[in-house]
């Protein structure tokens, strides 16, 4: 294996040394530059074309978000935030930028020297490098959406609802998601209940993130919440969401071996016994096989199942494994995926079917 090419981005000392110590744990991984500001990552990018950077947000002269647009403008590089947990709403603007610019793929906290802290970060960087990213030229005359009129969603929705969302998805998930959910109204006429892979502290600040550039509300679902449509919900890392047959969110333990948090298998396979036929998964980019054993209970339910395809995934992995399952109805680009949920939603509604009582 060929060694991968590092810049660590962090205007702290001690960062930068907890860094310098994990990745030298790795033969596979030469640190060829290191920034104290987000000016100097920039250059550095330039001229040394690592593999890979690490960027952290609060740096002086220019921040991390600035940082990783300008290097999305020049010099496409695969760039994985590492981020205080205080600070994860900002953590997930830049993978706004990440989305638009093709950049920034994943956030995590700041390790510390644990060894279990070490390999997760040596996995990511391992499976980041890995990843082509796409210089873009600047973009002008972008014309904002409008701001989320989070106020007026409840007004003119059915009290009740016809079909679930369910979502799993994994590395390359957040850019994804705002791009599938984004376009969706706020009368979007059913509940999204979303498993995302994502570090421990992370998941209130992708939420609230989420819901400033979606008409819908945005939030992590708690135990014993009601489903409610025109809502999306996402389960916090710490625990596995799951739905009851009364329409309520449970939170399940999550195994101390589990591979990864949260489990998108437990929401799918709880959406698929609780609504059969009226289930819809989607399982969008993402490593591993995570959420397969879910899409399998939907499709197996009745319901309808639906995939990103490889061309718009930043990995191709679970989604993938779902597809040779045989287990995925319809493939689609990521940008074709919001008019589908709506037009399967909305059909539903429009046949009159009885709703969930």
């Amino acid at each position: 294996m060929s060694v991968i090419r590092v810049v660590i981005a962090d205007d702290s000392q001690v960062a930068r040394d907890v860094l310098r110590e994990i990745l030298g744990r790795d033969g596979d991984i030469e640190i060829v530059g290191e920034a104290t500001n987000g000016r100097e990552a920039v250059e550095l990018a330039k001229r040394l074309s690592p593999q890979l950077i690490t960027m952290d947000l609060n740096m002086p002269v220019m921040d991390g978000l600035s940082a990783i647009a300008e290097i999305m403008h020049t010099k496409g590089v695969p760039i994985l935030v590492i981020s205080d947990r205080s600070d994860a709403q900002t953590a997930y603007q830049a993978l706004e930028v990440g989305a638009l610019e093709v950049g920034a793929l994943e956030v995590m906290p700041k390790p510390s020297l644990d060894e279990a802290d070490g390999e997760r970060l040596l996995e990511r960087i391992h499976l980041l490098a890995g990843v082509t990213v796409i210089t873009r030229l600047r973009r002008r005359g972008l014309t904002p959406l409008p701001p989320s009129t989070h106020p007026n969603n409840e007004r003119g929705l059915p009290r009740n609802f016809q079909r679930v969302v369910a979502i799993a998805c994994s590395t390359g998930g957040p850019q994804a998601l705002l791009r599938l959910l984004r376009p969706l109204p706020a009368t979007f006429p059913a509940p999204i209940v979303i498993a995302q892979h994502i570090s421990h502290g992370f998941i209130g600040g992708m939420a609230e993130w989420l819901s400033s550039l979606c008409a819908m509300p945005v939030s992590v679902g708690v135990e014993g919440e009601l489903l409610c449509p025109g809502h999306i919900y996402l389960s916090p890392s710490e625990a596995n969401l799951s739905v009851s047959p009364r329409h309520r969110f449970q939170l399940k333990p999550s195994p101390e071996t589990a591979l990864y948090h949260p489990s998108c298998d437990t929401l799918l396979q709880s959406v698929a016994d609780v609504y059969g036929a009226d289930a819809i998964g989607v399982i969008l980019t993402g490593m591993g096989r995570d959420g397969v054993n879910g899409i399998r209970d939907i499709y197996q339910a009745g319901g309808t199942t639906l995939a990103q395809d490889e061309a718009s995934s930043v990995i191709y992995g679970m989604n993938q494994e779902a597809v040779k399952a045989g287990v995925v109805q319809h493939i689609l680009p990521l940008d074709s995926l919001p008019d589908r949920l709506l037009r399967d939603v909305r059909a539903r509604v429009s046949n009159g079917s009885e709703p969930f009582a």
